[in-house]
């Protein structure tokens, strides 16, 4: 896929690389001392013929000659604009969808998981249950670069499943996934602190009971009681319930009881044991946050006697690796959309300019006759470039109207979480209407050019 858009990308660069390589040979090729001055007698010229009534009624009235050639024009001129919004819409909405995936896990966060080695190791043979301890939590505290960190027992099962346990208050009673670990946990996740607080560090050095529990905990153990203060049965030990949070990734990270993973390690007979280690690099770049994780891996394979190049001892989650490569992917995709939607425009830009010297060929007789009663070369190209501006401008709005209301309805018109919200920026419409301006002028300063340059005397003789 990669390679299928890299090619089409050299394709399109190509293209526009060539046409512009033209532009530039055939203006400036001809240019003269006086071509800025021109050009600032042309730009006065369009703005002047703005506040004309009359200039205005040779542009309806052209217009209203020519419906077909009009519509025409039109059309490839909004459907250029069209498509170039559609796209960089889709691409925002896709940029958006997945960064909502990154939403339930910290996007600069390193979670290392104990597993089995797959690799024999100082006479070790393969297939052995690593375990870590709370001495490599201490270890991985002082490596530098780390901001948060936390190290996770797994009471019941593992952190893909299995983990969940009986919760009681009372007569009420469910299953919810309970999380032994250190405060540096609340940084891992989208987490917020809806009511009390989040464990701390007296909580761990203190072995003490308590417990931070989800909305949906709350709600279902106590219904509209403030449960701040309020006990809980976990498993079969009593726990105080001191915060309640919510959790951007949903109901099903909710779902969850958080309390000190030394109070865990002691009442579910856990002794020292951890089953994860969890922590942040803050902003760290990519190679950066793998050069952490790698010092980290090796302190574990010292301390366990494993290869510290086992890719299944000591199983490495890193999201500052995979955001990074997200934000890798979607700036090609971005480049690609940017440059097809552009070609796209500037399609329909040179069926502009190509109608409008169609016009001109067509308009010679009326040419040669302003021109014979005093009309100058800067006042005719003028003519034609306000005709392609008006043009060009009204049919750009009409698509980028479209293209704005397209996307608002797709919400509607599709179910899927990879585009989400699919818009464009304010200052993006601002840039293409400007640009529509511009492109005005472009497809019709090369046509007006032309016509500047009719011999009235030869015109009228020919006619």
């Amino acid at each position: 896929m990669g390679a299928i858009f890299g090619l089409l990308i050299v394709v399109v660069l190509l293209s526009v690389a060539a046409a512009l390589w033209w532009l530039v040979y055939v203006v400036l090729t001809e240019a003269r001392p006086r071509t800025l001055v021109a050009f600032v007698q042309i730009v006065a010229g369009v703005l002047v013929g703005m506040l004309s009534f009359d200039r205005w009624g040779e542009v309806f009235d052209t217009i209203r000659r020519n419906k077909l050639r009009t519509a025409l024009t039109a059309i490839s001129v909004a459907w250029g604009i069209f498509v170039m919004v559609v796209l960089l819409g889709l691409g925002h909405g896709l940029n958006n969808g997945i960064r909502h995936s990154f939403r339930r896990e910290a996007t600069n966060g390193i979670w290392i998981s104990a597993n089995k080695t797959s690799v024999p190791y100082a006479g070790y043979g393969i297939g052995r249950h690593i375990t870590f301890d709370n001495h490599d939590y201490d270890r991985a505290l002082k490596v530098a670069g780390i901001d948060h960190i936390s190290g996770q027992f797994f009471i019941k099962g593992g952190r893909m499943g299995g983990g969940e346990m009986k919760i009681q208050r009372g007569v009420k009673s469910n299953a919810f996934a309970v999380n032994a670990v250190q405060p540096g946990a609340f940084y891992m996740g989208a987490n917020e602190i809806i009511g009390g607080r989040f464990l701390d560090v007296a909580d761990v050095v203190g072995l003490r009971k308590v417990c931070v529990i989800g909305r949906p905990v709350r709600d279902y153990l106590f219904q509209h009681e403030d449960p701040i203060g309020q006990w809980i049965v976990i498993g079969s030990v009593a726990f105080e319930v001191v915060g309640v949070y919510s959790d951007e990734g949903g109901e099903e990270e909710e779902r969850q009881i958080y309390i000190p993973v030394s109070t865990a390690q002691l009442a579910f007979h856990g002794q020292d044991h951890l089953g994860m280690l969890m922590f942040t690099v803050g902003n760290a770049t990519a190679p950066e946050a793998k050069a952490i994780s790698r010092e980290v891996v090796e302190q574990l394979a010292a301390a366990h006697q494993f290869s510290p190049d086992d890719p299944q001892a000591a199983r490495v989650f890193d999201n500052v690796e995979g955001f990074s490569h997200f934000q890798q992917f979607f700036f090609v995709i971005s480049v690609f959309v940017v440059v097809i939607g552009c070609g796209t425009l500037a399609a329909g830009v040179v069926g502009v300019s190509n109608i409008m010297m169609i016009a001109v060929k067509e308009r010679t007789r009326e040419i040669g006759i302003r021109k014979a009663l005093g009309a100058t070369p800067l006042a005719i190209v003028a003519m034609i470039t306000q005709e392609a501006i008006f043009l060009t401008s009204i049919a750009g709005l009409l698509g980028l109207s479209a293209g704005v209301f397209f996307l608002q309805i797709l919400p509607s018109l599709i179910d899927t979480d990879m585009i989400l919200n699919p818009s464009i920026d304010i200052r993006v419409g601002m840039l293409a209407a400007i640009g529509l301006v511009a492109a005005g002028a472009l497809a019709g300063f090369v046509p007006a050019r032309s016509a500047a340059r009719v011999n009235p005397v030869a015109t009228l003789r020919d006619q």
